[in-house]
């Protein structure tokens, strides 16, 4: 797939999907902790959550850690009503899955997806947002098959680049004992530029389930463990055609636009830079990530 990088402008947005009544329903806490009849992938050690909606070559969206699977609320509808099935799930140890798994990490998330796409019985294409980026990728190489074509989204493919003191700092933050309240504070950092139209129904629905201690435990050591070194290595393995979107104001990287391009390249994919978004511009900027997922997901071979 031929390399590039597009930045959505103003104008385009108007012709693309401008209508911000699609995706400006506000969801109360309970409906967006809960988006739909929940179905269970079982594991050896726990079930991972997942939901199916609409018909059609086959999206599967999977969040990044601490975020629960209707982070994709407003992308969801708009793949559905494009004509594809489109699953979304949770992590392990997040949202609706259980919390009784021992590992947490890139290898295990691609696992995971892995083993969902065996129970759905057929490819797809693979949409992860941050630490799933990382998990995708490792899929793809591991299990070309299954893997259509990749949507990375604020993609941590490598380790970023980072201080002793600032890993240690992280560390402290994500600790149990604290990490609702800690991560109720740092969500509007990560929400950088244009906040989701329902930014505290959401917010309140992450921290809620953060502040059960079994869940904070499973999203603690999940950020405790996060190492993309794997992915990294495997990133000359991918054969899949892929799309990197990067908020311009991505908190995660000193520079999402470098960040963006390196991934691009080191994938032979197409980057968009999404204006005035942090790590989820698929919540931040509907309007602009559902045209740019869409017009990849046209160019991507869809047959079983």
């Amino acid at each position: 797939m031929p390399s590039g990088v597009t930045t959505f402008t103003t104008h385009r947005m108007a012709i693309a999907i401008s209508h911000r009544a699609m995706y400006g329903s506000h969801m109360t806490a309970d409906q967006i902790a809960t988006p739909g009849a929940t179905r269970y992938l079982v594991r050896d050690e726990g079930r991972i959550a997942y939901d199916v909606q609409g018909t059609g070559p086959l999206v599967v969206l999977v969040p990044g850690m601490a975020e629960l699977r209707s982070s994709y609320r407003f992308l969801t509808p708009v793949l559905v009503a494009a004509g594809y099935t489109v699953v979304t799930t949770d992590l392990r140890g997040h949202g609706d899955s259980d919390t009784t798994f021992t590992t947490y990490g890139d290898p295990q998330t691609a696992s995971d997806i892995g083993a969902l796409l065996d129970e759905l019985g057929r490819p797809a294409v693979v949409v992860g947002n941050s630490l799933a980026a990382g998990a995708a990728v490792i899929l793809a190489a591991d299990r070309p098959e299954l893997v259509r074509g990749l949507v990375l989204i604020g993609p941590f493919v490598r380790n970023a680049a980072s201080t002793p003191g600032m890993t240690t700092l992280f560390h402290a933050m994500v600790a149990p004992l604290w990490v609702a309240a800690a991560w109720k504070a740092y969500l509007p950092t990560l929400n950088a530029g244009t906040k989701p139209v329902d930014f505290a129904e959401y917010r309140a629905a992450v921290v809620a389930k953060l502040r059960d201690r079994a869940y904070g435990r499973a999203f603690s050591q999940t950020a405790r463990s996060a190492d993309h070194a794997s992915a990294e290595r495997r990133l000359a393995e991918v054969d899949a055609p892929v799309l990197v979107v990067m908020g311009e104001k991505d908190p995660d990287f000193k520079d999402p636009a470098a960040e963006a391009a390196w991934v691009g390249e080191a994938l032979g994919g197409t980057v968009v830079m999404v204006p005035d978004a942090g790590h989820y511009p698929q919540a931040q900027r509907p309007e602009l990530t559902g045209p740019a997922v869409l017009d990849f997901l046209s160019t991507v071979r869809t047959d079983a």
